[in-house]
């Protein structure tokens, strides 16, 4: 059975060779929405998302540098917002786009805040999930300590066990079975066919290696003004605290919100809530 995307490959300002997919959608001249993943992530974890989408609007997936199946940077120091920013919008300008809305996951979302406080004219809207402007100390010190430390898997089954290690208290409810098909979304075959993260070890070491005082970006949150937005947390998320959420809504009271039970750091955005609110967010984005 043929994949629901095109595959393309585009260049980076500093002619890094990066990937993205497209899912592209049978209504003429359909507004577009950019996917984009988390820290260690690619874009296969919107492989349940962006197939649903895909019946209004044109979606594109890529995978950050260093990710997936984008070249990993020989300079890691450039694993940094503003050079994600400055790939997406490379990428964005090979794609023939008047008008889209970003869906960001964790790092992601913080791509999407810089392009949304930037105000470009294409940007209609985003959706956060599981992040904004200030980010819990405790979930950064977790994601730290397995970014790009994991041991290597010697199987998928492996993979699978340690992809359960990692993500089994952000997704309690999540059945035995599906714990392979999501360790397929991080790792992948290298060429003697054993499993490996599909991310560049060295994006745990930036992380590492940052000042401990996280920037402020609460001014970029101001920034956005009355742009529209939709936010998204698990319950149990220790990456965004429930404190940061109302504090997001009090400062821009026009902000969609949806908590989402039994998730912590990140809702995988397949949950009928998430469906349910992201496209009642997009028809009122797009809708004249």
């Amino acid at each position: 059975m043929p994949e629901p995307y095109r595959e393309r490959y585009y260049q980076s300002e500093d002619g890094l060779r990066l990937y993205a997919r497209f899912y592209d959608c049978p209504l003429p001249a359909a507004p577009a929405v950019l996917c984009l993943h988390g820290l260690t992530r690619n874009s296969r974890d919107f492989e349940d998302l962006a197939p649903h989408l895909r019946a209004h609007y044109r979606v594109i997936v890529p995978d950050l540098r260093g990710r997936g199946r984008s070249a990993r940077d020989p300079h890691p120091e450039n694993y940094r917002l503003a050079i994600y920013v400055r790939d997406v919008l490379k990428l964005i300008g090979t794609a023939d786009i008047s008008s889209l809305a970003i869906i960001g996951t964790s790092l992601g979302g913080l791509v999407a805040m810089m392009l949304a406080a930037a105000r470009p004219p294409f940007v209609a809207g985003i959706v956060l999930n599981d992040v904004g402007p200030e980010m819990d100390p405790a979930g950064i010190e977790r994601i730290k300590q397995y970014a790009g430390r994991m041991p290597a898997a010697v199987s998928w089954e492996d993979a699978a066990q340690q992809t359960r290690a990692i993500y089994a208290s952000a997704w309690p409810d999540v059945a035995p079975e599906r714990w392979p098909a999501l360790a397929r979304r991080g790792y992948r075959e290298n060429a003697a066919g054993v499993p490996e993260a599909d991310a560049d070890p060295m994006v745990g070491e930036v992380l590492r290696s940052a000042p401990a005082a996280a920037a402020d970006l609460w001014p970029l949150w101001a920034a956005i003004g009355d742009l529209p937005a939709l936010a998204i947390r698990g319950a149990a998320s220790d990456i965004l605290s429930a404190a940061t959420f109302a504090r997001m809504k009090n400062e821009k009271p026009d902000l969609w919100q949806l908590t989402v039970p039994n998730r912590g750091h990140v809702p995988l955005l397949d949950e009928p809530e998430c469906l349910q609110a992201i496209d009642q967010f997009l028809r009122r984005l797009f809708t004249p």
